[in-house]
């Protein structure tokens, strides 16, 4: 884990002189030391009717393109409806959500969604390569291990009265939508970040290859599954018989 942590700070380092935040972009976002998210859960219940067309009524969505967002980070979720209201693209289905939102609604919302139970996964079979390269990265590419940032179950890290503001904006992605996840990946692979953390992940989407996208997206999908887990024929778990298959 201390190979890990070297690795994950060596990156973030590596990115951050590349690009000097201060002068990258008049987009760009920079969320080093930003304070923590504060919001009041109940008023985001209240304000989060309209996101349930396309989250679902308590943020799992049924729409494999519509990510999961119940018990994802505050932090998270709250800048990320600042990255839509700035961006202001025409072609996103955001934008006209978060549009008429002012600050203390997306905090509020953030806040609501944050404190439902998460998304525990399709529990479907997934094979193990993509928890390789989640867990050991892949050096030939240039991957580092994805759990340095997100956690080695993929529940995200828990920050410490220590850490600083990254680990409270790393997202949680187990049990989140393989579609969904392998979309996100391209936008970060393709198009301009415009926040500080998305800059430090934009050259690790890059360096993804297809194959290790879906094999990678697909075992988040199912829940992460321990290696450990039974195996069934052919070196993939077998389901979670207390996970229905197709459950999300």
């Amino acid at each position: 884990m201390i190979a890990i942590e070297r690795l994950r700070r060596l990156l973030l380092a590596t990115a951050l002189l590349g690009a000097p935040f201060a002068h990258a972009s008049d987009d760009l976002i920079d969320l080093r030391g930003v304070a923590p998210v504060r919001g009041d859960a109940a008023a985001g219940k209240a304000k989060a009717a309209v996101c349930g067309a396309c989250h679902g009524p308590l943020g799992v969505a049924m729409v494999p393109a519509f990510p999961n967002i119940a018990g994802q980070k505050a932090d998270y979720l709250y800048w990320r409806l600042v990255t839509f209201k700035r961006a202001g693209e025409a072609d996103s289905p955001m934008t006209a959500q978060v549009a008429q939102l002012d600050d203390a609604a997306m905090r509020d919302l953030a806040a609501w969604f944050a404190s439902l139970p998460p998304a525990a996964g399709s529990g479907a079979v997934a094979g193990m390569r993509g928890a390789t390269i989640y867990r050991d990265g892949d050096p030939a590419r240039g991957v580092p291990p994805c759990q340095g940032c997100h956690g080695a179950d993929a529940r995200a890290r828990v920050g410490t009265a220590t850490d600083d503001a990254r680990t409270r904006l790393y997202p949680v992605l187990g049990g989140q939508h393989a579609a969904y996840l392998a979309d996100r990946l391209e936008d970060l692979a393709t198009h301009a970040p415009r926040t500080s953390t998305a800059q430090v992940m934009a050259p690790i989407a890059r360096s993804l290859d297809a194959a290790s996208i879906e094999a990678i997206t697909h075992w988040l999908e199912a829940g992460a599954p321990s290696p450990d887990a039974p195996q069934a024929p052919g070196g993939s778990p077998t389901v979670n018989p207390a996970i229905p298959e197709g459950t999300h």
